[in-house]
């Protein structure tokens, strides 16, 4: 204590000395220079006794006074570590109550009874806890070790950090489980998929292609039918892009339908599509009463055996990628009939027109196939057209091909109109006798059977 008191008070003796020497300097007072040594010894003297008298003076101060600076950086000290303990438990709460919510959710799926009321327990704790620590605040009832309950509070933070991690990792570990029985599920079922087409395949491989023969007479208008409706799907499929590009490209939709089939009436603006999708029928189907579209002559062995081939020839190409088994076959039978359509059907100008070049007619023109999207979509429209041209050849009578003329009466046993709303308008008006303007896509006939055509019905009489 004595120390901290003479600490206290040298700085001030100090100073008091200073200001007392400044006020009995001679020199200053008087303005006349001392002159020997005498008068030196005299004005030190009366310094030291000056000092010696302020120093007992502040000696007699009371304690309280002096070490009042010294207690308010104490209390100011105690106030700021009291304020850091309290926010450090602010911050241990909240995190208790983090991973108690956390634990919640994990118990609820799958549902845990024990864990939810565990969690809600904790919850319900800690919240009473912030509102004692709100109290205190108001009160100012701090803590009276602050230097504990600092690091107490930082512990208590930790581990309900890495409750809240812990519960985490449950939460995606059970996840994953369900990921993994989800897979599982998954490829059991794949390989029953599997068991299933093997089965199939081998029923079909020991039946063998006489008994599809044999079959296809009995069976042969409806599975016909099914791939017709195939083709006639792909065929629209591909007169939407071509129509697309046309738009793309500022060609007159009107005029371009006008040099196709002229002196039509069409209900609606975009019944011309129709006119389109009838100049690829009549393109991709000319020739359909020759097998394989050729004039080639068969010989007496293809000729006995026609059924057996063209069936052959509709099981090899049926289930396999049109541009992969171009690529394999360049030289054959259906890539010359490719080759050969896409070269009739698609102008030079309109290539032109569409991809700014002649690229794709000069790598046909060169035996090779273009692999554009363009090229594919009408690739497989050819494919459609060639499998019906098997499928026909493989019957026994083979299926024949037909389509009516311009100006005919509409009938509903040779015929179908694609326009609905017009086949209404006629049927509600029995005296108008409906003229054909155009044939669609054609119709077929095996042996008694009839597949209507599709037609495209004027709006008035054509003369």
């Amino acid at each position: 204590m004595a120390s901290t008191k003479a600490s206290i008070l040298a700085p001030k003796r100090s100073k008091l000395g200073r200001a007392v020497s400044k006020v009995l300097h001679l020199r200053s007072a008087t303005g006349i220079a001392p002159f020997d040594g005498v008068q030196n010894f005299k004005r030190q003297e009366k310094v030291n006794k000056a000092e010696k008298h302020v120093g007992k003076v502040i000696n007699n101060w009371p304690k309280s006074f002096i070490m009042e600076d010294h207690d308010d950086e104490e209390e100011e000290l105690r106030s700021r570590q009291s304020m850091e303990a309290l926010v450090a438990k602010l911050f241990s709460s909240t995190s208790s109550v983090k991973a108690a919510y956390a634990q919640l959710q994990y118990a609820q799926s799958p549902y845990d009874a024990e864990g939810i009321q565990t969690a809600d327990q904790i919850v319900v704790s800690e919240l009473k806890k912030l509102s004692e620590m709100k109290q205190c605040y108001v009160k100012k009832q701090f803590d009276p070790s602050p230097g504990k309950t600092i690091i107490r509070a930082e512990i208590e933070e930790l581990k309900s950090l890495i409750k809240t991690y812990e519960m985490m990792g449950k939460r995606l570990e059970s996840q994953f489980r369900l990921k993994e029985s989800e897979i599982l599920y998954l490829k059991e079922k794949l390989e029953e998929c599997q068991r299933q087409n093997r089965s199939l395949e081998k029923r079909l491989n020991q039946s063998g292609q006489l008994n599809m023969v044999d079959k296809l007479p009995h069976s042969g208008p409806s599975h016909f039918i099914t791939v017709l409706q195939h083709t006639v799907k792909s065929i629209r499929s591909f007169v939407k892009l071509l129509i697309a590009q046309m738009r793309s490209t500022d060609w007159d939709l009107e005029a371009a339908a006008g040099s196709i089939v002229s002196d039509v009436i069409y209900s609606r603006a975009d019944d011309k599509c129709y006119v389109f999708e009838s100049f690829v029928c009549r393109v991709m189907f000319e020739g359909f009463h020759l097998p394989s579209f050729s004039h080639r002559r068969q010989s007496l062995p293809e000729q006995k055996n026609q059924q057996q081939n063209f069936l052959r020839r509709f099981t090899e190409l049926k289930s396999v990628k049109v541009m992969d088994y171009l690529a394999q076959k360049p030289k054959s039978a259906f890539a010359k009939f490719c080759r050969a359509r896409y070269l009739h059907l698609v102008h030079p100008k309109m290539e032109i027109s569409f991809f700014g070049n002649s690229s794709q007619r000069s790598l046909l023109d060169s035996g090779e196939f273009p692999e554009s999207t363009f090229f594919a979509s009408f690739a497989e429209m050819a494919r459609r057209v060639w499998l019906l041209n098997c499928l026909a050849f493989s019957f026994n009578p083979q299926a024949t091909i037909f389509q009516v003329q311009k100006g005919c009466n509409f009938s509903e046993v040779y015929m179908e109109c694609v326009d609905e709303e017009a086949t209404f308008s006629y049927e509600n008006a029995p005296e108008a006798d409906p003229p054909v303007a155009f044939t669609v896509v054609p119709g077929f006939r095996i042996g008694k059977t009839v597949i209507q055509c599709q037609v495209y019905l004027s709006q008035v009489p054509t003369k």
